[in-house]
């Protein structure tokens, strides 16, 4: 049997599932129902059709401990030796800020494209708030994983350019995750979350990481936009020692965040040890969006939660 429960991947699995196209949420709920191997396996097919050859082949290689094959090597090397997406203003930003934005990530089109995937999975229209606002699971997330209009930004150069600077190697893997659609709040609907909060474990050490989301449409910083404490994590480590016991994550930081604004196809990218979130929206449009990032097959998390 294939078994779900509690326990964070490890990176291995989470190469596996990505490598696959399938998205962590789908998989769990798969898993809970305890299918048989051969089961697990029709149901990847089915639901993120046969793997592509070329990942296939180097997720085989990295699990056997050798390099990437040649076409992977290639394009890895290409990648490295491309000119740079961020300059040197948006790296101190990075550095000072703990994020980054990468303008036209993908072209508008590309993004008005991801865009459409979003209204049809909600069965809705930018034209018709009243159906804007259906009872779902998620809140605002919305647990959608394959189409061929996400993998855009999943293997852009340019996106791939952007995480192996800030990662210092091309030699990532492109997460598979979900959409966003955060309303506008009315009388009878309020802002959901999340709010500030972390997704990685706060016990030290806390080991880097990135995070991302890309704006499919234009978004205002009223308009339900991402927000986070920007350069948080030069003090994250001596504030979590003036805590003693207290639950980091029950304190409000909110009078800290910023609310960040940008185009359609921008990709914002932050570090995993910010507080971030979504925000209430107060504009008259939604906020709809693409959750983005990439990884080395080095990383580590901490298997201590706090």
């Amino acid at each position: 049997m294939v078994h779900g429960g509690g326990s964070p991947l490890t990176t291995r699995q989470r190469i596996m599932l990505d490598m696959l196209g399938l998205g962590l949420e789908q998989t769990y709920r798969k898993l809970a129902e305890r299918p048989s191997l051969e089961a697990f396996a029709a149901w990847t097919t089915e639901t993120a059709g046969p793997p592509d050859p070329e990942r296939l082949a180097r997720y085989h290689a990295y699990i056997a401990g050798e390099p990437p094959p040649p076409a992977t090597q290639a394009w890895l090397d290409a990648i490295d030796a491309a000119p740079p997406v961020l300059d040197a203003a948006d790296l101190a930003q990075w550095d000072a800020q703990g994020y980054v934005i990468l303008r036209n990530a993908i072209a508008p089109s590309e993004a008005t494209a991801i865009e459409a995937v979003l209204w049809r999975a909600l069965d809705a229209s930018p034209d018709d708030p009243s159906r804007w606002y259906p009872q779902r699971e998620g809140g605002i997330m919305l647990q959608i994983f394959q189409h061929p209009a996400m993998d855009v930004p999943r293997y852009s150069a340019r996106v791939h350019k952007a995480f192996a600077q800030l990662w210092g190697t091309a030699n990532l893997w492109s997460r598979v995750d979900r959409l966003s659609f955060n309303p506008p709040e009315r009388p009878d609907y309020r802002f959901p979350g999340p709010h500030l909060h972390w997704d990685v474990s706060l016990a030290p050490p806390i080991p880097f990481a990135t995070q991302g989301i890309l704006y499919l449409t234009d978004t205002a910083a009223d308009q339900g936009a991402f927000q986070l404490v920007p350069g948080f994590h030069h003090r994250l480590g001596p504030w979590l020692e003036t805590l003693g016991d207290r639950d980091p994550r029950a304190i409000d930081l909110s009078a800290e965040a910023v609310p960040i604004a940008a185009g359609a196809g921008d990709l914002i990218i932050w570090r995993n040890d910010l507080p971030h979130g979504a925000s209430p929206n107060r504009a008259a449009r939604p906020r709809m969006a693409h959750y983005v990032n990439m990884y080395p097959a080095s990383l580590t998390s901490n298997p201590v939660w706090r």
